[in-house]
C-alpha cells in the first residue's frame, strides 16, 4: 500500500455518479484515478496499482463481472463493486469473480468509506505478512492464536465446525462471504451446495455470540447471498 493517501481506481461511466464519487472521496483524503471503460480500468489498474478498485458492473464496453475475472487474475487488490444491479444473482457471480464486497445503488458516503476501510486494513494485514492473532469486534474478541472465543467477557465454547464458519467470518470480516465459499472453507468443497448446513449453525453461532440472537449486530445476514461479519 502506498505510503502517501491512499489511491483509489474507480472505474464507473456514469458522470453523476462520478462527480458523487470524487467530491465525496476527495474531501476524505483519498486519491482518484478514473476510468470509465473496462479496457481504461484494467490498464489503469496495471500501471497505476491502487489499493481499492471502485468497480461498476455496467460498463460501455464489457461486463464488470468479466472485468473482475480479469482483475483478479495475479492481482490482490480489493474490489468493491458499485452498482445499481442489487439482484443476488448478481451479487454472487460478483463476489464469486473475486470482488471483495458488493454496494448497491444508490448508498451512503458514511457506508461506503466504512467499506473502504475494511477493504485497505484487509490488504494491509495480507502485505504484512503477519498472520492475525487476535480479532475484536464490539464485544466479540477471537483468540486464534489460542483458540478461544469471547463475548461480553465471558468465554464461548464452539463446536470444532462452529469455531471454523466462525475463523473464515473472521478471516473476511467486514465484507459478505458468499455460502459456496462458508461451505467450502467450514465444512470442504464436497459441501458446496448444501447451504441449509449454513443456516443451521449460523443460528447456533449467533445463540452464543449475540447479545440478542433474534436481532443480530455481529452476524449479519446477505439475503441469498452469505453472511458477512461486522468489523466495528
Amino acid at each position: 500500500m502506498n505510503a502517501e493517501r491512499p489511491l483509489l481506481l474507480v472505474i464507473e461511466d456514469e458522470r453523476q455518479m462520478l462527480r458523487f464519487l470524487r467530491a465525496s472521496l476527495c474531501a476524505h483524503g483519498y486519491r482518484l484515478c478514473e476510468a470509465e471503460t473496462a479496457a481504461d480500468g484494467l490498464a489503469q489498474a496495471r500501471s497505476r496499482a491502487p489499493d481499492v478498485i471502485l468497480l461498476d458492473l455496467m460498463l460501455p464496453d464489457g461486463d464488470g463481472i468479466d472485468v473482475a475475472r480479469k482483475l483478479r487474475d495475479g492481482c490482490r487488490t480489493p474490489i468493491v463493486v458499485l452498482s445499481a444491479r442489487g439482484q443476488e444473482e448478481d451479487k454472487i457471480r460478483a463476489l464469486d469473480a473475486g470482488a471483495d464486497d458488493y454496494l448497491t445503488k444508490p448508498f451512503s458516503v458514511g457506508e461506503l468509506l466504512a467499506r473502504i476501510r475494511v477493504a485497505l486494513r484487509h490488504a494491509a494485514q495480507v502485505a504484512s505478512g503477519n498472520p492475525q492473532l487476535e480479532f475484536t469486534s464490539g464485544d466479540l474478541r477471537v483468540d486464534l492464536a489460542a483458540r478461544r472465543v469471547f463475548a461480553r467477557g465471558q468465554e464461548v465454547h464452539l463446536t470444532p465446525t462452529e469455531y471454523r464458519l466462525l475463523v473464515t467470518l473472521v478471516e473476511h470480516a467486514g465484507h459478505v462471504v458468499t455460502h459456496r465459499q462458508l461451505l467450502s472453507e467450514a465444512w470442504g468443497i464436497s459441501h458446496a451446495g448444501r447451504a441449509h448446513y449454513v443456516r443451521v449453525y449460523m443460528g447456533q453461532l449467533r445463540a452464543k455470540i449475540e447479545a440478542d440472537p433474534a436481532r443480530p449486530r455481529l452476524l449479519l445476514n446477505e439475503p441469498g447471498v452469505g453472511y458477512r461479519l461486522a468489523a466495528w
